[in-house]
């Protein structure tokens, strides 16, 4: 038992002085004012602020790798770079590839969610649009086959908890009602469609829109699209990556005004560069050079991804955008894991997992507990990006 005290919580309606008291892996209690607790059994956290560990559900990387190695020991460098940086839950992300390679890699990807190291399987493709690729294979991209997809449910033993597609394609509606009758959650992006398409997406089940305004048809005043359907719509939650590359902060500030706290998901799309320099890596099994921080393919300068971590995306949103802090830490955790469905994740509440992030009052990380565990090797304050 260990009673994190002399803290400021944050809530639903905002922040509380109090304490909160781990059980093993779990919240056990959460109060207001002194804790009840003997003070040998408690740290204190001298009035720092205290917020749910971070989710993250649109990740492919980090710390020098890939998800889509298909190996298991790399991938959790990868969990482990972003758990440094207070992800406490992450749902691993794999690009569009072969029917084959596809199945190895979320089997072996669903080894490290049995064990507590992933907490599910987003597959972006292999259903998208080629008008729309990005850093995708286009050789590899095609379309929706309700038989592969049910070998790949099998192959993921029940860990994969989101895919994303483009409703245009054929057979992509019946795709979307098939997901969401598996306990899978659709998600729409990299896709050409029309508003229309999209809303029908979103009748079918999708309720996601995959890296908001990235690799979808573009919003026009006569031709709204993706974008206007999933921002007018209360069912939808609307990734934005928010590390200054793929959008301008004006637009993030845009969607933010129409999605609101409560529909908005900072997500990373990072690769395996995230928390390294610049370099060579791959992404997808295509060659990408990454910049000044900025990963693209090294053939065609696609943007591939992110080098961000979410506490990079939570500081920018302080600095750049003006946003709360209370209500970038919802776009962080809470919406997140609401979108997916992580019930024992994003809100810090007896029974919960107890993932933590204490935090200095700039947003800096201070102290990560992982399922109650306090994860070493986090970074003091890492600067603004």
């Amino acid at each position: 038992m260990r009673t994190l005290t002399n803290a400021r919580i944050v809530t639903s309606q905002g922040w509380t002085a109090g304490w909160l008291r781990v059980d093993g892996p779990r919240i056990a209690e959460v109060g207001a004012g002194i804790a009840p607790y003997p003070a040998a059994e408690s740290v204190d956290l001298g009035g720092r602020l205290l917020v749910p560990g971070w989710v993250d559900i649109h990740v492919h990387g980090g710390g020098g790798a890939s998800f889509d190695d298909g190996d298991p020991e790399r991938a959790l460098a990868a969990v482990d770079l972003h758990r440094r940086h207070g992800t406490t839950s992450l749902v691993a992300g794999l690009v569009t590839a072969s029917p084959a390679a596809l199945l190895r890699q979320v089997a072996a990807l669903a080894e490290l969610c049995e064990a507590g190291e992933l907490a599910g399987i987003h597959l972006e493709g292999p259903y998208l649009a080629t008008q729309r690729c990005g850093a995708h294979d286009p050789a590899l991209l095609r379309s929706p086959d309700l038989a592969e997809f049910q070998r790949i449910l099998r192959a993921g033993r029940g860990h994969v908890r989101m895919i994303t597609l483009a409703p245009e394609l054929p057979g992509a509606l019946e795709l979307v009602r098939a997901a969401v009758s598996e306990g899978v959650v659709a998600a729409v992006g990299h896709t050409d469609a029309d508003y229309a398409t999209v809303c029908a997406a979103f009748d079918a089940g999708a309720t996601v829109a995959t890296h908001l305004f990235n690799q979808m048809r573009p919003l026009h005043h006569r031709d709204p699209g993706p974008v206007a359907a999933a921002l007018t719509d209360d069912r939808v939650t609307v990734e934005v990556i928010n590390d200054g590359v793929h959008l301008h902060p004006a637009v993030v500030r845009m969607a933010w005004a129409a999605a609101g706290a409560d529909r908005t998901a900072f997500v990373t799309d990072a690769m395996a560069a995230a928390g390294l320099g610049d370099g060579d890596y791959t992404l997808g099994g295509r060659r990408v050079r990454v910049a000044d921080g900025t990963a693209r393919l090294a053939d065609t300068g696609a943007i591939a991804g992110s080098t961000i971590t979410l506490a990079d995306a939570v500081r920018r949103a302080l600095r750049d955008l003006g946003i709360p802090l209370a209500a970038a830490v919802r776009a962080a955790s809470t919406v997140p894991a609401a979108a997916l469905r992580l019930a024992d994740v994003g809100a810090l509440l007896p029974g919960r997992y107890a993932d933590l992030v204490v935090l200095e009052p700039d947003g800096t990380l201070h102290a990560v507990y992982h399922r109650g565990r306090p994860v070493t090797g986090v970074p003091a304050s890492r600067g603004q990006r």
